[in-house]
């Protein structure tokens, strides 16, 4: 896990420092830069923020456990992650406005007191957003953490993104064209993580038995182990299918804090969304395909990717055990 925004008030003076760097010898009009007006002090430290989250956690599942909401547990869990996900989207989206408001004060700079002020104030209200939306985002992945070790599975939004961005934003970045350069490139760098593209793709099986489905598991955990191995910068790409094969990829990658990137089917594409998803995922140019037991859809994957000269990592035969070690023993 990543610190909340502003861990350290000397560490805020560097990098403000080595801003006001940046902007020296710049023409900006008279505008002086000032430090951010929130920080470390105006937010809970983390200690606090997972002691209460477990607190509640634990009291919430214990309230309901041998009761007739026990069956819909699942269903609060994730309700409590949404709580936190969907205040970081509410401020993610004042930082936007705040931004498009910085955009327009400066395409009409005139260099005026008004001006200036309008801007220092607009520039101010994005970091007091940013800043809020860093640790809202800490706290739902706190709470998502608890989600993972209660149910098994990885936390994700209905409809939309889960993205992180503490690690690309900090609240130094403050002002004029800078300030927009640098929300543009967070914003592509939490959306798409930087590492080298690993494919997983696989469908919905059904096992005979526990033990088989456990097999199954253990050999989709043991093929990303291997694979991660020797991609250790590796980013997970895969369809983001909650009840199929996908669902045991995800929770590795967050067991694992391995970034992963989800390709939904546009369902308004038909017969067609599953082939379209696999040009998205391919455009990536992927190190590695790893594919498990599918459809047809996944059959053409496994060929393009071929094609294309990208190595399958091939597990298709039983139980997601490699299908020319199983015709070998068969022999």
């Amino acid at each position: 896990m990543t610190a909340f925004p502003g861990s350290a008030n000397s560490q805020e003076d560097k990098m403000h420092s080595s801003f006001a760097d940046q902007l020296a010898g710049l023409d900006l009009s008279g505008f002086s830069i000032g430090p951010a007006p929130v920080s470390s002090d105006d937010f809970p430290l983390r200690e606090a923020v997972v002691q209460t989250l477990e607190a509640v956690w634990s009291d919430l599942f214990a309230m309901i456990s041998g009761t007739a909401l026990e069956a819909d547990a699942e269903d609060l869990g994730w309700a409590f992650v949404n709580i936190f996900h969907r205040s970081a989207t509410r401020k993610s989206t004042a930082l936007d406005r705040a931004t498009d408001e910085v955009r327009a004060l400066i395409a009409t700079a005139d260099g005026s007191e008004v001006q200036t002020h309008e801007l220092e104030t607009q520039v101010e209200r994005a970091q007091c957003a940013e800043a809020a939306m860093l640790a809202l985002e800490e706290m739902r992945e706190v709470a998502a953490a608890l989600y993972l070790n209660e149910f098994g599975s990885s936390w994700k939004p209905v409809s939309s993104s889960r993205f992180n961005h503490s690690a690309m934003l900090t609240s130094a970045l403050v002002e004029g064209r800078d300030f927009l350069r640098a929300r543009a490139e967070a914003k592509r760098r939490a959306a798409m993580p930087e590492g080298t593209p690993v494919i997983f793709a696989g469908g919905r099986t059904r096992h005979a038995t526990e033990a088989d489905a456990l097999a199954f598991a253990n050999n989709v955990w043991a093929t990303l182990d291997k694979v991660r191995d020797r991609v250790p910068d590796m980013v997970l790409i895969h369809g983001g299918d909650s009840k199929g094969v996908d669902r045991l990829a995800s929770s590795w990658a967050e067991r694992r804090q391995v970034p992963q990137v989800t390709f939904s089917l546009d369902m308004r594409l038909g017969a067609r969304a599953g082939f379209k998803r696999n040009e998205r995922m391919l455009s990536l140019d992927p190190r590695y395909v790893v594919a498990f037991p599918g459809n047809g859809v996944l059959e053409r994957l496994v060929i393009e990717a071929k094609a294309r000269r990208i190595t399958v990592v091939d597990r298709r035969g039983p139980l997601g055990t490699c299908p020319r070690s199983t015709a070998v023993a068969a022999e």
